[in-house]
């Protein structure tokens, strides 16, 4: 019987821990909206000396343009699938849970091994520092090879993204047949990270299309966002159950 209930108190923890991430994850998207609509929060960088010049004026914004608040949603989403999958671990769906969850793992996995934002960072100090043009090409050189890996929305960062929003829709077709969750979770889940998968693909491989793909973005985002709420209202019901 102890050993039941210590059980059931640690898949709580679980539960709770996953509905605080999901809480979270809604935050850094709110973070990313009002950063975005800030003085220089929507510049894009042209060249690799433009990066080197945003990281000496401001280096959050350059990490940020580089993926930072990712690293922290990604990091969330580590905990989110986690406790989803226990939410399912009794289901006939468990192992579409589990490969959820496995899927969300290696793109994260993807993602930080190709981040190069605190690389760039220290890239950027070192050209600050740099008394030849020798030097200085050198650095330029080094920090457009880490652009071409790390640059967010390009094909150096597409697996990362991709996989992590794959995971979504699948947890979220999980969602749908186990009905642990609800429906409109499921549903917000399934059409949410579709079309950011979508929005992925255009920003990565496409060009010419901004406005279609911004589309795909805004609307793919808010779903999500609404995604998160309800996984973690859900999750914070199982852990008081």
């Amino acid at each position: 019987m102890t050993h039941s209930n210590n059980d059931q108190t640690q898949w709580q923890f679980i539960y709770k821990l996953g509905g605080m991430a999901s809480i979270g994850a809604v935050l850094v998207g709110i973070l990313e909206i009002v950063i975005t609509f800030l003085p220089g929060g929507n510049t894009v960088q042209e060249t690799v000396s433009d990066w080197f010049m945003l990281f000496q004026q401001n280096w959050f914004m350059g990490l940020r343009d580089l993926g930072l608040l990712n690293i922290m949603l990604d990091a969330f989403a580590l905990l989110i699938f986690f406790a989803l999958y226990f939410a399912h671990r009794e289901s006939p769906y468990q192992p579409h849970a589990a490969l959820a969850a496995i899927v969300s793992f290696l793109g994260v996995g993807v993602f930080l091994a190709t981040n190069r934002a605190f690389p760039m960072l220290a890239l950027s100090q070192q050209y600050a520092a740099a008394t030849t043009d020798a030097q200085r090409a050198a650095i330029e050189a080094a920090g457009q090879s880490m652009l071409s890996v790390g640059q967010s929305h390009t094909p150096g960062t597409f697996l990362g993204f991709f996989l992590v929003e794959a995971a979504g829709v699948l947890i979220s077709c999980v969602m749908l047949r186990a009905k642990i969750f609800s429906k409109a979770n499921a549903y917000t889940g399934i059409i949410g990270f579709a079309l950011l998968s979508v929005f992925e693909i255009l920003s990565s491989f496409v060009a010419g299309l901004s406005a279609v793909m911004m589309g795909f973005a805004m609307i793919g985002g808010i779903l999500s966002m609404a995604w998160y709420i309800l996984v973690a209202r859900r999750l914070f019901q199982l852990g008081r159950a």
